[in-house]
């Protein structure tokens, strides 16, 4: 028996179409309601687990290139703290996004 590791790789962006017997299993869960649905298999996830997780450091989201006015003193308090500013910038704007949406770090 060979032991080469398969390589498969998948396009998001050009999936292949359901089945009809996959289309059938959606609708059904679609229907079913929450409180139906068999979670016994799935163990329960506390705060020990919460506080203990990591952040998947294999996401980097796409930059986009984009020009944005800033007020003269907020740019140079953001430039007072040394290189990176434009990272600074980013991280405040993802903290206000994510409490906007009320998602917190754990």
């Amino acid at each position: 028996m060979s032991k080469k590791p398969v390589k498969f790789s998948l396009d998001p962006s050009n999936l292949p179409p359901l089945t009809a017997t996959q289309h059938d299993e959606l609708a059904a869960l679609a229907k079913m309601q929450d409180d139906r649905i068999d979670t016994s298999d799935i163990a329960p996830l506390g705060d020990a687990f919460w506080n203990g997780a990591l952040s998947n450091p294999f996401y980097k989201p796409t930059k986009k290139v984009t020009t944005v006015r800033i007020d003269a003193d907020v740019l140079l308090w953001l430039k007072s703290n040394g290189k990176g500013y434009q990272t600074r910038i980013n991280s405040i704007l993802r903290d206000a996004m994510m409490h906007k949406h009320g998602v917190h770090d754990r």
